[in-house]
């Protein structure tokens, strides 16, 4: 009882605090103008969409303009007027003045972005992964590295159990490897040379989290989910894929970690500028 109230409570508290509509929507007007960040409209009508799904109407607006003028999107008469009628319900008066400008289409779907997530529920016979591979070298180890790259050890420790169970040398059916089953893009993206070699293996797989805490603002559902399902499935979701070995990673994660949002860092490297070579201490 006492796992499941607190696997209960990380969902609420992402729920309730996690996703703020008004900083979403900050964020995406600054990606979308490319206002102290590299301009990247797809991000920025991902995030536009996720404020939208929260009810905000500066975002369904947002959104509905990209959509009417096919500005990094795929133009859609339809769903623009669905999100332009949203946000006139709230009193927007652009959205309502956007209305007479394009044929009425109430029977149009909203962006597929829209959609409520499906609840994420817990699974009472769903293994969770102990940490009893975790030799006391390699927690040390994870105890010395994470702190470098500003993510919390207990976090690391979470997903390298998910992940590989401890064992530096898995490979996945997909060619992940190692501790952090790093596959060869990822490895090469951050300057992992061996993926088997347990200090490369853990720095890349850090380096790659730490960029997607930055990249969700650390939301650690949206970031595990990137993890497991990559980024651009999470964008092109607006939320967590509906992928069974996703939501069933989300949900190990909430039981093993149970934090809904982690710090992140504005130094986030996308991929590491120059090849390393890290020798491994004996």
């Amino acid at each position: 009882m006492r796992l499941l109230a607190a696997v209960a409570a990380s969902l609420l508290a992402h729920a309730a605090g996690a996703q703020n509509a008004a900083t979403l929507f900050d964020q995406a007007q600054r990606l979308e103008h490319g206002e102290g960040v590299a301009q990247d409209m797809g991000q920025a009508a991902a995030l536009y969409c996720r404020a939208a799904r929260l009810g905000a109407a500066e975002a369904q607006y947002a959104l509905g303009w990209m959509l009417a003028n096919g500005r990094g999107v795929a133009r859609d008469d339809g769903q623009a007027w669905r999100l332009f009628s949203l946000a006139a319900e709230q009193g927007h008066a652009a959205g309502a003045r956007m209305l007479q400008l394009l044929p009425a289409a109430p029977g149009a779907e909203l962006p597929a972005c829209m959609a409520p997530e499906p609840a994420l529920q817990v699974d009472t016979a769903l293994p969770v992964p102990d940490y009893n591979g975790a030799t006391p070298q390699l927690r040390a180890l994870v105890d010395r590295l994470a702190p470098q790259y500003e993510i919390d050890p207990a976090l690391a420790l979470a997903i390298i159990a998910i992940e590989s169970g401890f064992n530096r040398t898995a490979v996945s059916p997909k060619d992940a490897r190692g501790l952090m089953q790093l596959i060869p893009t990822t490895a090469l993206r951050f300057c992992v040379r061996d993926a088997f070699d347990a200090e490369q293996n853990l720095r890349g797989g850090l380096a790659y989290l730490r960029w997607l805490l930055a990249r969700f603002h650390g939301d650690v559902t949206l970031a595990a989910a990137a993890y497991n399902a990559g980024e651009g499935a999470v964008e092109q979701y607006g939320g967590v894929p509906p992928y069974q070995e996703t939501r069933a990673y989300v949900r190990r994660l909430g039981q093993l970690y149970g934090k809904a949002s982690h710090p992140t860092s504005a130094g986030a490297a996308e991929r590491c500028v120059r090849q390393v070579v890290i020798r491994t201490r004996r």
